[in-house]
């Protein structure tokens, strides 16, 4: 489906490109803004990276978040800060302002990072071109690109008129549950809106998200009855826990392969004794070589690019699990959390439109980055709701997750001045 819809899309830039038009005088001045201010932009990256906000540290999301929320409220936006601590996180920053355009535009941040206060990896640091730091990819940057959007958008004179909602999660790394109630404060926003942007950080200047994978957890328990090893698979012993969950995996790598669908087994413990701590990722096993396992617990996740792909899997899955080993017994639970965001006309007109700024500003055509690359996001939720969403308008960068995080600040002007425009002509749609 992907790949057809991608052969349309480059299609529809073949003829945008044919009848480009140039910037208006109002997009120039958009652009002439983001050129004066980068420096400011690549400040205001700065001081947020060197903020802690990790997604369990509360007061540093909340810090983050005030100084996005004083940016914003300069420009004229009505905002707050949403308590979230009845799903234990911080709390999202949520901000619009209304002025009267035909469509409504919702951009989608993020407030926390991966790193939280015990991290070696803390502060922002510039290396020429380049900067590195905690979050500066991911996505602090891609924040940083929805602020300047926005002040180049009123330093033009038309951010008045525009219908903008803007959202910023605190817990993106690792969402409250249950998710719904997580995320109800950004699904009721894209309800409201026309079209969704997502800023986390771009593979290159010359691509665009039209697809992200979903994400749901899986937890597979089993059961075997625990005798001397000796007597493992006669009649009244059978083949113990550990060969069931093995059975059970086995079948999985071999029988659920499908385009951008990925299932995999992240931790097992097995053994006469287990525990397992599902918030701390944490598991411990006693067993001894000369006993039958009595309990195996496996923790994996699902990745899939359609909700029919994911409940498919599912159902597939439960179905291998339900054919036991003689003498053991299995039961394998399911825990969505990421919709997917799947691939759709509206997503490929609003890259189609994007491609047609990137042309206009003298940076050439966008294309579509292929699912697989992509990880679960927040637009995801946003995505079935509205006429059209993109994501990966940030910042581009590497190495998010890791100390070797960085961004390449020669990119920002580029994706700011990009967002902009396209904010200013998705939203004056007729």
């Amino acid at each position: 489906m992907f790949r057809s819809l991608l052969c349309l899309a480059l299609t529809l830039v073949v003829g945008v490109q044919a009848f480009a038009q140039g910037l208006t005088p109002t997009e120039q001045r958009i652009a002439t803004y983001v050129d004066h201010h980068v420096e400011d932009a690549i400040a205001l990256l700065g001081r947020t990276t060197n903020i802690n906000s990790g997604t369990m540290n509360f007061e540093g999301v909340r810090e983050v978040g005030r100084v996005f929320q004083a940016e914003l409220d300069s420009l004229g936006f009505l905002s707050d800060l949403v308590d979230q601590t009845g799903v234990n996180r911080a709390g999202h920053l949520v901000a619009f302002r209304e002025g009267g355009s035909p469509k409504t535009v919702l951009l989608i941040g993020h407030l926390d990072t991966v790193f939280e206060r015990d991290s070696p990896f803390q502060e922002f640091g510039r290396l020429g071109s380049r900067a590195i730091g905690p979050g500066t990819e991911d996505m602090k940057g891609g924040d940083v690109v929805i602020v300047y959007a926005l002040k180049a958008l009123e330093a033009a004179g038309v951010l008045d008129s525009l219908n903008i909602i803007v959202v910023m999660t605190g817990d993106e790394e690792d969402p409250g549950e249950p998710v719904d109630s997580a995320r109800v404060h950004l699904i009721d926003a894209a309800r409201q809106s026309d079209y969704a942007l997502g800023f986390e950080a771009g593979i290159g200047t010359g691509t665009a998200t039209i697809a992200r994978r979903g994400f749901t957890g899986w937890t597979l328990k089993v059961r075997g009855t625990p005798w001397h090893s000796s007597q493992i698979f006669r009649g009244a012993v059978g083949s113990g826990s550990i060969y069931e969950a093995a059975r059970v995996l086995h079948r999985f790598h071999e029988e659920l392969g499908e385009e951008y669908l990925t299932f995999n087994p992240g931790m097992i413990v097995g053994g006469t004794a287990i525990t397992y701590d599902l918030m701390q990722s944490r598991g411990t096993a006693f067993g001894k070589t000369n006993v039958v396992a009595e309990s195996t617990l496996v923790a994996g996740d699902l990745r899939f690019i359609s909700n029919e792909q994911r409940e498919r899997a599912k159902e597939r899955m439960r179905g291998i699990v339900s054919n036991h080993l003689p003498r053991t017994s299995a039961e394998i639970t399911f825990q969505d959390s990421y919709p997917a965001m799947a691939p759709s006309d509206g997503n490929l007109a609003v890259l189609t439109k994007l491609d047609r700024v990137s042309r206009d500003l003298s940076y050439g055509p966008v294309e579509a980055v292929d699912p697989s690359r992509r990880g679960a996001a927040d637009v995801s939720f946003a995505s079935s709701l509205v006429l059209g969403s993109l994501d990966g308008l940030g910042i581009v960068g590497q190495g998010g997750h890791t100390v070797d995080e960085s961004v390449d600040l020669s990119s920002l002007p580029i994706m700011i001045k990009r967002a902009a425009v396209l904010i200013y002509r998705l939203a004056r749609e007729e």
